[in-house]
């Protein structure tokens, strides 16, 4: 108790160097807190966009489809799935697609892309397609071979609004096709290479020309709640036996690769900004020590032993250290409640930049709450790393020396 006592007065005998330490615990704990909370908003924002946005919660394909992607390999008795899909609970939407590989060209030149054929409606519920268009209109129903297709690929093929081009592909009987389309629309989403490689018609004007009639090769489903992914997809894949169903984690791997592998990285991140404060935590325990030479001495000329001489010394790193953490924590949760109300807007990493990796420059950190006990026990390994060498330099002195400087 004693120790305890001189340990907590020591720390305020010189109250700047102590005040500069527990605002350098705070500001590293701050940083670190709002790296996690950065990188916590930004994942949660890119699932929201691959979900809401690219591929939904669930696909269902013909078991060969995506191998190749040939048309032939069509949904058997389609439109009894997405009726059986829609009978689901827990499904909020489903919407069918054909989908085929080929060339769009035009009098510039030619680019491979996905078609993607789609039931107007239902695709703007399922990935907000009409939310995307910067130019143009949405598909006029009293129109046909209307095109939407992505700014980048706009930019590349210089193609405008009402400009004509050329769709070339395979239909399933392996014979080659063209179409006529006009540019009805241009989009943008938070994904630039998605939007360099898929363009959008109608599944009418498509199916026309691939000659399967009312068929389609895909069913993307939305649900109402992301914790039902694997209770439906296995719900789907029993009622299907003879059909893929994925789930956007392994359509889009890369996403969840990434989710998995950011909290590795913001660990790393956090431990090496914790690091840096040691050395700051070891050069003032140092200076107080080494200010303390004669108090030290006679502490152990009177008999103290060397363990409470150690204890001492890491209490009074430990209460520095520990000051701080509250400060820090209670400044990195204010700051991120505010920005995931209001949003920390990035476009001045640049907009493109962002987009190329899948990113939207409107990020809402959060407050890593369930993260805290981790960060907490870095900062606890820091205040017991700080104290080692200051503790033990401490230790090393022998009373008789320490009272003669």
């Amino acid at each position: 108790m004693v120790i305890l006592i001189m340990a907590w007065r020591n720390i305020w005998r010189n109250k700047m160097r102590s005040i500069v330490i527990i605002l350098s615990v705070a500001v590293g704990l701050f940083a670190g807190i709002a790296i996690l909370a950065l990188y916590q908003g930004m994942m949660k924002s890119r699932v929201r966009t691959v979900i809401d946005a690219e591929v939904g919660h669930l696909q269902i394909h013909d078991i060969n489809f995506k191998k190749d992607y040939e048309s032939k390999f069509v949904l058997k008795n389609g439109a009894a799935i997405l009726r059986a899909v829609n009978l689901i609970p827990g499904v909020k939407l489903a919407a069918a697609r054909s989908i085929t590989t080929g060339m769009l060209s035009t009098t510039t030149g030619s680019a491979g892309v996905q078609i993607n054929g789609i039931i107007p409606q239902l695709e703007y519920g399922i990935s907000q397609l009409k939310r995307k268009i910067i130019k143009g209109k949405a598909f006029d129903p009293a129109k046909n071979n209307e095109i939407m297709i992505g700014q980048k690929l706009a930019t590349k093929m210089k193609l405008k609004v009402r400009s004509k081009l050329v769709l070339t592909f395979t239909d399933t009987s392996d014979n080659m096709v063209s179409g006529a389309f006009r540019v009805a629309a241009i989009y943008k989403s938070d994904n630039t290479p998605l939007d360099e490689k898929n363009v959008y018609v109608t599944m009418t004007d498509l199916n026309t020309l691939l000659g399967i009639s009312g068929g389609f090769h895909e069913v993307i489903i939305l649900l109402k709640n992301d914790q039902d992914v694997k209770k439906i997809q296995l719900a789907l894949k029993q009622k299907f036996p003879a059909y893929q169903v994925e789930s956007w984690r392994e359509i889009s791997p890369e996403t969840d690769f990434m989710v998995k592998t950011t909290d590795q990285y913001s660990y790393i991140i956090m431990v090496i900004i914790m690091f840096a404060l040691a050395f700051g935590i070891v050069n003032t325990m140092l200076m107080a020590v080494l200010e303390r030479t004669r108090e030290i001495g006679m502490m152990m000329a009177l008999g103290t032993n060397r363990l409470k001489v150690f204890s001492l010394i890491f209490l009074e790193t430990i209460f520095l250290t520990l000051a701080g953490t509250p400060v820090g924590v209670l400044i990195g949760w204010g700051a991120s409640t505010y920005f995931n109300k209001h949003g920390l807007d990035l476009s001045g990493m640049g907009r493109d930049m962002m987009s190329s990796f899948g990113f939207g420059t409107m990020v809402y950190p959060e407050f890593p709450a369930d993260k805290l006990l981790a960060v907490l026990l870095i900062v606890a390994g820091t205040a017991v790393i700080s104290c080692i060498f200051p503790a033990i330099k401490a230790v090393k002195l022998q009373p008789v020396d320490a009272l003669r400087r």
